[in-house]
C-alpha cells in the first residue's frame, strides 16, 4: 500500500437508484485493468457485476451491501466504495460516507436530480464529504446535461460547473470535450479503451469557448495568480486551473461537473483523471476523534505513521472465514501481530489476518498504514468501534442511525429453522444497525424491525438462502408512537403499608408536550424531595415512556417538571419514589389528552406525463397530501406525503396503474397524528387481538 499518502483516493459512488453507479465503477475497474471483461448489472452471461457479489443483488439488478474495491490509476492508490441507492439500505450509504474523503455523485441526464440524489446530498452535506459530479447516460432518449448542472444549483445548492461539454447527445453522443484543454475526446475500441484526441468540432467551438469562460471565472475565486492572470490577460495555464478547481472542490465551494455513458464505454477515463486531480487525499481532510481521558476533549488525527494508531471499524460482513471488519486507519500504522483495544468495552485483542477488498474476492496484506480502507479477520466488534494502540484513549464519533419505521413478525417452520433464524438475526443485527429484533412479551413473537419493506424483504431472503431457516412472515406493523397535546398537572402519594417498613413518596408537577424525545426538568426547593431520590422520579418517569397507558405504544415528546413532593423519614425509598413518579406519570398522562402518532413518509413518483392522473389517484386513496408535481420531458415527478401505513403492497398497486413503467422511493419524514377515524381502528383492531 502507498505511504504516500498524497497519491492516495479514498472514494465513495453515490446516487439515486438506476443512474449507473454499479455499471461505472465495472468500467472504472476494467480501465485500471483490475477485470479483464465487462459485465452487465442485469447482463445475459448471468454473471452480474463483479461488485454485486451478492446472490440477490444479481437476481434483482440492484446493489444492497456497499462493496468495496480498489484499483491503481496514473501511479495512484484508488479505494472504492459502491453503496446502494435504495432508500431502505440508507445506512450502507451513511457508513461509507462517514470513512470516505471524497465523491463522485451520479445524476441520470434524462432525470437529473431525483428524490434520493436530496438524500444522498444531505448524507455528503453532514460528513462534509467534498464531491464532484458525474451526468452519466447521456447516450439516453431525452438526454439534457446542461438542465442538470442547472438542477445541481437550483435544488441542491451546488456551485456546479461544467468541466466538459457532451459531443452529441441521444444516439448520436460520441465524445466530450474538454473545457480545460479545448479539445475533443472521442472513445473507440470494442470497450472505449482507445481515447482519441481531434480538434473541437466547429459548431461546437463557440458554446465550449463560453462555458470555459464561466468554467475560468468560477475557479478564479479559490486562486489569486488566476485572478492576476485573468486581469493582466496572461496565458492561463492547465495547472492553474486544475489548482483552482481543487480548492474549490476540497472545501465544497464549487462542484465540477463531468459527462458521459457508462454503459457506452465514453467519459470514463476523464471521470479517473478528475478523482485523481480535484478530490481529496487523505492529507487534505480534517480528522477528529475524543479524548476521553481529557473531558471528552476532540482532538485532530493526523495522516501519519508514527504516532498512536487509532481506526474505524465501519462495516461487519460475515464472511467464510469468519466476521470480516471493514476499517479506515486515520493515524498510526497497524500491522498484523499489533495489540490494540476496542474504545467501546476496554478489551484488547492481537491484529489477525489483513485482506485488502476486491468486492467479494481478497488479498493478505501485511499491514494498513493511516489514510487506506481495508479489512481483517477475527475480531469480535460492532459497527462503528474504535481501535486505539494502549496509551490513548481516543473514540470516533459514530455515525448517524435513523430509528426503524416498519416491524414485521416472524414465525420459524421447525426448531432447526428457528436456530438458523437465531443466528441469523444475530449477525444480521451486529451488521446493520438499522436492523433491530426483539420478542414481544404478550404474544412470543420474534419481530423484526427495519426502514422499509424491500429492507425486511432481503433479510428475511438471506434468512433463507444463506443460514436455510425457512420462516413465515406475519402482517407488516407500523412503529405508532404516543403523545399528549396539553399540560396537565399531577399530584401523586405513593402508600404502601406492610409488616416493618411501609412505602411512602408524593410527586406533585406538571407535563407537557415538547419537542425531545424526553425531558425531566427539577423545580423541587426547600428539601421536599431528598436530593438522593430525584434520580429515581426521573427513572420511574422514563420507564413509563417505554409503553404508553393510552395504546401501550411508545410515548415520546414529553417534558415532565416536578415542583412539589413529601417524604418520610422511615418509609422512603428510591423504589418508594419510583412507584409514585409511574403513578404521577398515568395520572397526568389520561388529563394531558393522549394522540397517536404515525410515521409519515415523503414519496416521490416518477411516472409517464399519460399516467400523472392516476398515479394523483393513487396517493389521494392513501389520505396522502400531494406537495407538488412537475413535468421534466416525458416524465411527471409527483412529491408527496403519505402514512406509511398506508404504502404496503404499494409497488404493486402502482405498477398495474402504469403499466410498470413507473418508479417511486420512499422515505421517512416526521411523525403527526393520527385522525380520529383511523385511531379508532387503532383501538379497535388492538382490542380483538
Amino acid at each position: 500500500m502507498l505511504k504516500d499518502l498524497k497519491r492516495v483516493r479514498n472514494i465513495g459512488i453515490s446516487a439515486h437508484i438506476d443512474s449507473g453507479k454499479t455499471t461505472l465503477t465495472e468500467r472504472v475497474l476494467f480501465y485500471t485493468n483490475r477485470i479483464h471483461q465487462i459485465h452487465e448489472v442485469r447482463g445475459k452471461d448471468g454473471a452480474g457485476a463483479v461488485m454485486d457479489s451478492m446472490e440477490l443483488e444479481k437476481e434483482r439488478g440492484i446493489t444492497i451491501a456497499s462493496a468495496a474495491t480498489h484499483c491503481k490509476w496514473q501511479d495512484h492508490d484508488i479505494n472504492i466504495i459502491d453503496t446502494p441507492g435504495h432508500v431502505d439500505f440508507t445506512v450502507e450509504v451513511e457508513r461509507s460516507l462517514r470513512v470516505l474523503d471524497g465523491a463522485i455523485l451520479i445524476l441520470c441526464s434524462v432525470s437529473g436530480v431525483q428524490s434520493q440524489s436530496i438524500t444522498v446530498n444531505q448524507q455528503m452535506k453532514r460528513y462534509k464529504v467534498p464531491c464532484i459530479a458525474f451526468v452519466n447516460k447521456c447516450d439516453r432518449s431525452g438526454a439534457n446535461p446542461l438542465r442538470v448542472v442547472k438542477q445541481l444549483k437550483d435544488k441542491l445548492g451546488h456551485n456546479a460547473i461544467p468541466m466538459q461539454l457532451p459531443i452529441g447527445l441521444e444516439d448520436r453522443h460520441e465524445g466530450i470535450i474538454d473545457l480545460i484543454k479545448m479539445k475533443a475526446f472521442y472513445f473507440e475500441g470494442e470497450n472505449g479503451e482507445k481515447i482519441v484526441e481531434k480538434d473541437i468540432p466547429a459548431d461546437l467551438k463557440d458554446e465550449a469557448a463560453e462555458k470555459r469562460e464561466e468554467m475560468i471565472d468560477a475557479a478564479s475565486m479559490f486562486s489569486d495568480e488566476l485572478t492576476d492572470a485573468i486581469l493582466e490577460e496572461k496565458e492561463i495555464s492547465e495547472e492553474m486551473i486544475i489548482e483552482a478547481v481543487r480548492k474549490g472542490t476540497i472545501e465544497r465551494e464549487m462542484t465540477p461537473v463531468f459527462m458521459g455513458s457508462a454503459y457506452k464505454n465514453k467519459a470514463v477515463q476523464p471521470l479517473l483523471d478528475a478523482v485523481i486531480s480535484y478530490l481529496p487525499s487523505p492529507l487534505d481532510i480534517e480528522n477528529e476523534a475524543i479524548d476521553l481521558d481529557n473531558q471528552e476533549a476532540v482532538v485532530p488525527l493526523e495522516s501519519v505513521f508514527d504516532k498512536p494508531t487509532v481506526a474505524l471499524a465501519f462495516k461487519l460482513e460475515d464472511g467464510q472465514y469468519g466476521q470480516l471488519t471493514y476499517i479506515r486507519v486515520y493515524q498510526g500504522d497497524l500491522k498484523k501481530g499489533d495489540t490494540l483495544i476496542n474504545s467501546r468495552n476496554g478489551r484488547k485483542f492481537k491484529v489477525g489476518r489483513l485482506i485488502r477488498m476486491h468486492s467479494s474476492e481478497m488479498e493478505d496484506i501485511d499491514e494498513i498504514p493511516a489514510g487506506h480502507i481495508a479489512a481483517m479477520f477475527g475480531v469480535d466488534c460492532a459497527s462503528g468501534d474504535t481501535f486505539m494502540s494502549p496509551g490513548v484513549n481516543y473514540t470516533m464519533i459514530a455515525m448517524h442511525v435513523m430509528d426503524p419505521v416498519i416491524s414485521l413478525a416472524i414465525k420459524p417452520v421447525d426448531n432447526k429453522s428457528q436456530i438458523n433464524m437465531s443466528k441469523a438475526i444475530n449477525r444480521f443485527t451486529k451488521e446493520d444497525p438499522t436492523f433491530k429484533s426483539y420478542v414481544d412479551k404478550e404474544t412470543g413473537e420474534t419481530i423484526i424491525q427495519g426502514m422499509g419493506e424491500l429492507h425486511l424483504e432481503v433479510y428475511v431472503e438471506r434468512m433463507k438462502r444463506e443460514y436455510k431457516a425457512e420462516v413465515e412472515t406475519g402482517q407488516p406493523r407500523v412503529a405508532y408512537r404516543e403523545t399528549i397535546t396539553r399540560k396537565a398537572e399531577f399530584n401523586y402519594t405513593h402508600k404502601k403499608q406492610t409488616g416493618g417498613a411501609g412505602q411512602f413518596g408524593r410527586v406533585a408537577g406538571f407535563m407537557e408536550p415538547c419537542e425531545d424525545e424526553f425531558e425531566f426538568v427539577n423545580k423541587i426547593t426547600g428539601g421536599k424531595i431528598p436530593t438522593q431520590y430525584i434520580p429515581a422520579c426521573e427513572k420511574g418517569f422514563k420507564l413509563c415512556m417505554d409503553k404508553g397507558p393510552k395504546m401501550e405504544f411508545p410515548v415520546t415528546g414529553i417534558k415532565v417538571t416536578i415542583n412539589d413532593g413529601a417524604f418520610h423519614a422511615v418509609d422512603s425509598s428510591e423504589m418508594a419514589f419510583q412507584a409514585a413518579a409511574r403513578g404521577a406519570f398515568l395520572e397526568g398522562y389520561t388529563k394531558a389528552k393522549p394522540v397517536i402518532h404515525e410515521p409519515i413518509m415523503k414519496v416521490v413518483i416518477e411516472t409517464p406525463n399519460e399516467f400523472q392522473g392516476s398515479c394523483m389517484g393513487l396517493i389521494n386513496q392513501r389520505r396522502g397530501i400531494i406537495l407538488g408535481s412537475q413535468e421534466e420531458g416525458m416524465i411527471s415527478v409527483i412529491e408527496s406525503q403519505v402514512p406509511l401505513s398506508e404504502m404496503f403492497g404499494f409497488s404493486t398497486v402502482l405498477r398495474s396503474a402504469t403499466q410498470g413503467k413507473a418508479q417511486f422511493t420512499m422515505e421517512f419524514l416526521s411523525y403527526k397524528i393520527v385522525p380520529q377515524s383511523i385511531a379508532d381502528d387503532i383501538v379497535k383492531a388492538k382490542e380483538t387481538k
